[in-house]
């Protein structure tokens, strides 16, 4: 890591680890730098972009849709930095987060006295963004009596506080989010239908980070720069194994999983190598929701066979798999134990890498 905190770059060598260097972020990725946080180069991303770019510009209603975790809340920003509103409130509420008791409240605001406990004014959200942006987070988790009333706000820009008659007028652009599947709520009748076209204006979509593994890398050192600057610490660079387990796991989680993941690590790694922990990874995931995908371990199993494959089952030398993976024989010979990658003398050219895996194994 640089001295003077420039943000981490992965350059990769042919026969080394994933190492970072001290080349800006922004120059790397190519991006403007209002778009800081949304890091990546990958297609997904990019039309995902230059919809951002293509809608901020005027005060239509935008609706953001994905998987949790995919970074909707960024997206968010971005529009709102790059509108006219820029210079003004950037309000966010996760209506999933508010008991429905108190959600009403939080976006219109009450009077004194409108209700139990309602012991002082309070200005709401929607107020608050008056000139400015409302990000709504999780609106397929409003309930129908409320979906009215925040009709009410998107078609003629006004409303009234609890408590009080009233009536205020508010120029907000709203960005409204989910990752519920809308259209199938209003067919089950839990979703106004009327509220659902007026907020789907300009759907966006943000993609899974499984659908953007090329992205993966340059997320990894992103995190890493940030962890690392925080806690004081360097790390410079990750083993090739590692990196390859990364960018094959397909991240139930996302993107948030990948932070929490790289955060860990860099606080359990004691040197300038990230370490990361790739069974305690996948064994986080809960029954049933990694059908169909490969482990973290699974990924870094079949890695590593691959590379012992193309190294005729040579781990030393200069063209030996420790090499190729950026590893040590030793870290190399105790991840292979762990993983149960074993090699016989008679093991036949014509078995399979899993089969070759599962025989006794003696280095060469």
């Amino acid at each position: 890591m640089s001295s003077n905190g420039a943000r981490l770059d992965l350059r990769y060598e042919d026969s080394s680890s994933t190492t970072l260097s001290a080349r800006p972020l922004d120059e790397t990725m190519g991006l403007d730098s209002a778009f800081e946080g949304l890091v990546g180069t990958s297609l997904a991303l990019r039309q995902v972009i230059q919809l951002v770019e293509t809608v901020a510009t005027g005060d239509s209603t935008v609706l953001l849709l994905g998987e949790t975790g995919t970074g909707k809340e960024l997206v968010a920003r971005a529009i709102h930095n790059r509108s006219s509103r820029r210079q003004r409130p950037f309000v966010k509420l996760n209506c999933a987060a508010i008991p429905d008791g108190l959600l009403e409240s939080e976006l219109f605001g009450h009077e004194r006295g409108a209700f139990t406990g309602a012991i002082a004014q309070k200005i709401g959200r929607i107020e608050l963004a008056d000139q400015g942006s409302l990000f709504l987070d999780e609106i397929g988790d409003i309930r129908l009596e409320l979906q009215s009333k925040l009709l009410r706000v998107l078609q003629e820009w006004e409303f009234e506080r609890l408590g009080s008659t009233r009536t205020k007028k508010v120029d907000v652009r709203v960005v409204a989010a989910t990752h519920r599947h809308l259209e199938g709520m209003v067919i089950q009748k839990e979703f106004r239908s009327d509220l659902y076209y007026r907020l789907n204006v300009f759907p966006i979509r943000i993609p899974a980070l499984r659908e953007r593994p090329n992205d993966i890398p340059l997320l990894v050192r992103h995190f890493i720069h940030r962890a690392a600057s925080r806690m004081n610490k360097t790390i410079d660079s990750v083993p090739r194994a590692t990196m390859a387990a990364l960018t094959g796991y397909s991240w139930p989680g996302n993107i948030r999983e990948l932070e929490n993941v790289i955060e860990r690590a860099v606080i359990l790694s004691r040197g300038p190598v990230l370490d990361v922990s790739l069974r305690d990874l996948s064994s986080r995931i809960p029954p049933g929701d990694n059908a169909g995908c490969q482990t973290l371990e699974e990924v870094e199993r079949r890695h590593i066979l691959a590379t012992l494959k193309q190294t005729s089952w040579v781990i030393s030398g200069p063209k030996g798999a420790a090499k190729r993976l950026g590893l040590n024989r030793s870290t190399l010979r105790f991840r292979m134990k762990r993983l149960g990658i074993v090699r016989s003398f008679t093991a036949s050219f014509g078995r399979s890498e899993d089969e070759e895996g599962n025989s006794s194994f003696r280095s060469k």
